[in-house]
């Protein structure tokens, strides 16, 4: 404190036995102490803004901890056992529906580029497939079962066709795959435009339908007036 500063103070004091103290009023001398506190030097080692701020943070934090831990069976033990409970919840839910994504509302089409035979579309599945990029081979694959559809005439080639459209379409000549179509169409859909993530089983799973409807006779229908 500067000699300044301590002026009012000194004044304050006895200056002999026989002088009376000088002294001055109660509120000039609270204003003179804290214009003299108020100086920098003072302040050199003081917590920055953001430290008084993380202080003030994880006060809060430990406060919410302890009315929490008051209020939880067992105490601070109980409430960290119930934490880790919900974190193993949450983890199992993430990894059995992935990443969250909001729902298409409606389908897009199938064919999104120039238009290849259902050939190139196996073999571009194949080759995410040795990548094990799933969610790609997943959708080449669709896409071949679709092209291949069309390519046998079971499908009439159509710009724009969704996957629920060609999955309705080709289960009226081929019954056996009804729900199969379905649910491939289905998981086209969560990949593509729902932001899901394919896993292998789900890329095998589509594949074998594709090999499957290639060995498969379709039902024809009959033509009116022709019996069945």
């Amino acid at each position: 404190m500067t000699t300044g500063g301590f002026r009012g103070v000194w004044a304050a004091l006895p200056l002999s036995d026989d002088e009376p103290p000088v002294t001055i009023p109660r509120e000039p001398a609270r204003e003179a102490a804290e214009r003299e506190l108020s100086r920098p030097m003072y302040h050199e080692n003081d917590p920055s803004l953001l430290q008084r701020a993380l202080d003030r943070f994880w006060e809060w934090v430990s406060d919410l901890f302890d009315a929490a831990s008051g209020a939880t069976p067992g105490g601070g033990l109980g409430l960290v056992v119930l934490v880790l409970v919900v974190l193993l919840l949450l983890g199992a839910l993430w990894w059995r529906l992935g990443t969250p994504h909001r729902s298409p509302s409606t389908s897009a089409p199938v064919f999104d580029d120039r238009p290849r035979s259902a050939a190139e579309h196996r073999a571009a599945a194949e080759a995410h497939a040795a990548d094990r990029q799933w969610s790609q081979a997943l959708q080449e694959r669709m896409r071949a079962v679709v092209r291949s559809l069309e390519e046998r005439a079971l499908l009439d080639p159509r710009p724009g066709r969704t996957a629920d459209e060609a999955a309705s379409e080709a289960a009226q000549s081929l019954p056996s795959h009804k729900e199969r179509l379905h649910t491939a169409a289905r998981d086209f859909d969560d990949v593509t435009y729902g932001g899901r993530s394919a896993e292998e089983q789900v890329y095998l799973r589509i594949t074998a339908l594709d090999q499957d409807i290639e060995h498969t006779q379709p039902v024809l229908a009959s033509a009116p007036g022709t019996p069945e």
